[in-house]
């Protein structure tokens, strides 16, 4: 049986933009949508009788709107609501060990404000085991139309070096399901010219590397390939740091998926540089894949 698509709703503009892109992924999966509200706790009220009544209508009435939102958009998805308590984080990476995928509003651009505005988000995708997409109030209608060309890009971070089948298959998949091409990242580094000895540190070097990069960004897609053979696919290297070339491959794309390495169970959940980066900066949905 399809596992739900499950979306964090708290009433904010950013959860009702993810309860919308939620609503156009269930319908695609042909799978439910389940509303999920995490009460607050509240300092100072003791767990009172009151306390909780408040924080009950509060839940129903934050529930009833993201009800409302998505039957204006896709009224033929089931929709559930459940409620749990906090905090937000753990409660939220507990719901994605179901869901496929859980969907989170983000505030996402800001090196700044974004830290303190996406840390709940940075706390489910360092813990979850599960795929997380982080949807901005400006992308959530990214499904209705494609812009510019007629077409809008999956686009999906490879790293050939230690590439990941989990987090390529949902990107080849996403692709397959939007009817959208995917277009498969890879970011090199150029050696430091001074340790090149002056030999290979020019541009018809540089020309070479890239053109090893993507022979080794083909290979490893290969099979992938073969199994999507309607999903139409575009290799690109560029030279960069990571996160740099993602964002700028993703710049309108309909969704970017990156993988997150989870290494059996650290003491403190965190996230890599490059996920971090963009999950802060990411102007697209963003599928966060998480693997071994």
């Amino acid at each position: 049986m399809e596992s739900p698509v499950v979306v964090g709703v708290d009433g904010s503009a950013e959860s009702l933009a993810a309860a919308e892109w939620a609503a156009r992924e269930a319908a695609r999966r042909g799978a439910g949508l389940r509303l999920l509200h995490v009460r607050g706790r509240h300092p100072g009220h003791g767990g009172t009788d009151t306390a909780r009544s408040a924080g009950q209508r509060l839940a129903e009435r934050v529930l009833e709107r993201a009800a409302e939102r998505i039957h204006a958009v896709r009224p033929e998805v089931p929709v559930d609501e459940v409620q749990a308590e906090g905090p937000a984080a753990a409660a939220l990476a507990q719901a994605a060990e179901d869901a496929d995928p859980l969907v989170l509003g983000s505030r996402g651009l800001g090196r700044v404000a974004g830290l303190l505005a996406g840390s709940v988000s940075l706390g489910v995708v360092a813990r979850a085991t599960r795929p997380v997409v982080l949807v901005r109030t400006d992308a959530a209608g990214e499904e209705t139309e494609a812009g510019g060309d007629g077409r809008r890009d999956v686009v999906l971070g490879v790293d050939v070096i230690e590439p990941c089948d989990e987090v390529i298959a949902y990107g080849f998949e996403a692709a397959r399901r939007r009817r959208a091409r995917l277009r498969a990242v890879h970011a090199w580094r150029a050696p430091d010219r001074l340790t090149l000895g002056g030999s290979g540190g020019g541009p018809a070097g540089d020309q070479e590397r890239a053109e090893e990069w993507l022979r080794f960004l083909s290979a490893v897609l290969q099979v992938r390939r073969e199994k999507y053979p309607d999903v139409e696919v575009l290799e690109t290297v560029a030279e960069g740091k990571p996160a740099d070339v993602l964002l700028k491959a993703a710049s309108g794309a309909r969704l970017l998926v990156v993988g997150h390495r989870v290494p059996g169970r650290p003491a403190l959940p965190r996230t890599g540089p490059v996920t971090h980066a963009v999950i802060q900066q990411a102007g697209c949905p963003l599928a966060v894949v998480p693997h071994g």
